[in-house]
């Protein structure tokens, strides 16, 4: 009898211990969701700005249609992304054709010059740095999740449960590379 009770103490533990192992789980992976819940914010008002920004280009770099037409594209795929990861995937492409917008944009100081041009500049670097803040933060959570998916013995149960290592929103490929160069100096 005894033994019986020790038993059904041992299995009861271990009950205990993997639910408190699977609910830690769901803690964090639900902590990144509302990461980039806040991301989404943000990126929606990206999103509403850079029809504006695009419109007030076009006026002054008509041979420029190639660069607004990535941008565009970037946009909407951005926007008709359903999950995180093909979010996170979109936006990368989205900075990356507003990193050739701004390089143009160099070439034409007539629209350096316009207002409103200065004004969609100023409210798209304001929600650039709200971003960066909100990526970090939103990296911090996946990096949690991660580890946490990895460590012994949330290993063993993580897989079964349906948790996987999840992708950070990162700078991608092409930015990284950009990052990489030295900086053009030029005088």
């Amino acid at each position: 009898m005894s033994g019986l009770i020790i038993i059904i103490i041992v299995v009861a533990l271990i009950v205990i211990w993997v639910v408190a192992i699977y609910n830690g789980l769901v803690h964090l992976r639900n902590n990144r969701e509302n990461a980039f819940a806040d991301i989404d914010v943000q990126l929606k008002q990206r999103h509403d700005l850079i029809p504006q920004l695009v419109n007030t280009v076009k006026g002054y770099v008509k041979h420029e249609q190639e660069t607004l037409q990535a941008i565009t594209a970037a946009r909407q795929k951005a926007i008709q992304a359903s999950s995180i990861n093909d979010k996170i995937e979109a936006e990368q492409q989205i900075t990356s054709a507003m990193r050739g917008l701004n390089i143009q944009v160099e070439a034409y100081p007539d629209l350096k010059a316009s207002t409103n041009f200065m004004q969609l500049q100023e409210e798209m670097s304001d929600i650039e740095n709200k971003l960066a803040s909100v990526r970090r933060y939103f990296n911090s959570a996946t990096r949690e999740l991660n580890i946490a998916i990895q460590k012994f013995p949330n290993v063993i149960f993580a897989g079964m449960f349906g948790f996987t290592v999840q992708p950070m929103f990162d700078l991608g490929t092409d930015q990284r590379q950009q990052m990489d160069k030295a900086p053009e100096v030029e005088f």
